[in-house]
């Protein structure tokens, strides 16, 4: 559903933005990047059948880079599921350290970003729900939110 009017979102408390991709750096070793691009829905699978390891929401693009955004609840539990031996990101980051290292065929990374109540702001216009806002709670951009600085102020109520 598209939603028309101007909405902005919230997630209540401090959270984690995860960003992780890959990138295809050389599209004809088939072997080498197909492997690690299906590791990803497996290890998202598991954590949308376990909110309580803390993942709260995730958004992917494909094209030579693969790039997914993810929403989680603490840096502490982002932190533990990357270390966990008995989850899926564990052996899959593994096996890509064995099959592909520092061969130059796949390019992997992350960031990691840790947020405040007050340190971010967004704004969705002609867009279904998206991000933030289906990771949180979504309101309209008016009065007070109408701005980006007040939406960073809080200002739910402020004209």
């Amino acid at each position: 559903m598209i939603h028309k009017e101007r909405i902005t979102a919230t997630l209540e408390g401090d959270f984690v933005v995860f960003m992780i991709g890959m990138r295809i750096n050389k599209p004809l070793m088939v072997h080498k990047w197909l492997p690690v691009a299906t590791a990803m829905p497996r290890i998202l699978k598991e954590l949308y059948q376990h909110p309580e390891l803390g993942f709260i929401h995730a958004e992917t693009w494909f094209s030579r880079t693969i790039i997914l955004v993810q929403y989680w609840r603490s840096m502490e539990q982002l932190l533990a599921y990357a270390k966990a031996k008995e989850a899926q990101h564990l052996p899959a980051w593994r096996a890509f350290n064995r099959a592909v290292g520092t061969d130059g065929s796949v390019g992997i990374w992350h960031e990691t970003y840790a947020v405040s109540p007050g340190t971010y702001e967004n704004v969705y216009v002609n867009m279904p729900l998206f991000g933030l806002a289906k990771a949180g709670k979504v309101h309209p951009a008016t009065g007070g939110w109408q701005s980006a600085s007040g939406r960073l102020r809080g200002d739910r109520n402020a004209s």
